[in-house]
């Protein structure tokens, strides 16, 4: 199979196991093709898909994945102790964790191809990631709550790792609880790494997307904590991603 008739083979048993069945029709160009697939993927309910399915999407995702190119944490320079500052796209990361921004449900985001991390997440890793969720979710009974964190594996992605934490998430003006909870998130991430002797952790930018906390306020919470935690852990280095420029002034400052 070329790569393009991956892409029609999975077009095809989406729109078959969907709801809209028939409704739907592949456009002409490959860009809108591969905007259906991910729209798809992100409305698919958790669960099962057949064998072949799995097989042919996994490497679909691979190939696009490493056409985006990846980049490698061991090349990564320390900008102080352990600590790391990369602009990037983090499903691109090879690195033992990648740490998602998740929502309380921990499903991924069923918004078709919307710019939030946990949709692009969900996407490249592949459908047996929401699976996974699912399952995790459902053996606990209640959404996951704000400030801890869940542990899967990470399927296409180069990382090993997915860590899902839940962020606060601001309804006004900036508080201490929400303060608290943050720190909570970034906590709990790193003793999820140190239980499953994972050496290298990214972390995202916790909560400053769709749930408004305040980035500098975040970004020096996110560096004071992870800071205070390796004087006293084994894990090796800790990428702080970022993905706007804002954001990459903000860390390079904090981190100086």
């Amino acid at each position: 199979m070329t790569q393009t008739e991956r892409l029609h083979f999975l077009l095809d048993y989406l729109i078959k196991e969907s709801a809209y069945g028939t409704k739907i029709s592949i456009p002409k160009e490959i860009s809108a093709q591969k905007r259906l697939l991910r729209t798809l993927m992100n409305l698919r309910p958790p669960g099962a898909a057949s064998e072949a399915f799995i097989k042919v999407q996994d490497i679909y995702l691979q190939i696009e994945i490493a056409a985006k190119g990846i980049t490698d944490a061991n090349s990564l320079v320390p900008v102080r102790d352990r600590l790391c500052l990369w602009q990037g796209d983090i499903t691109t990361l090879k690195c033992g964790a990648i740490v998602n921004a998740a929502n309380s449900a921990l499903l991924g985001c069923f918004i078709p191809c919307h710019g939030c991390i946990d949709n692009a997440i969900h996407t490249y890793a592949g459908v047996q990631l929401r699976a996974e969720c699912a399952d995790i979710m459902n053996k606990q009974g209640f959404h996951e709550p704000v400030g801890y964190a869940k542990i899967t594996q990470a399927y296409n992605l180069p990382c090993r790792y997915i860590i899902h934490t839940v962020g606060p998430a601001l309804q006004g003006a900036l508080t201490e609880k929400d303060c608290a909870l943050l720190k909570s998130c970034y906590v709990e991430c790193l003793k999820k790494a140190e239980e499953h002797a994972i050496a290298v952790v990214a972390f995202c930018c916790i909560s400053t997307g769709e749930f408004h906390f305040p980035n500098e306020q975040a970004a020096k919470i996110a560096v004071d904590t992870v800071t205070e935690y390796l004087n006293h852990s084994t894990i090796e280095k800790v990428i702080f991603n970022v993905f706007q420029d804002r954001d990459k002034t903000i860390y390079t400052n904090l981190l100086r």
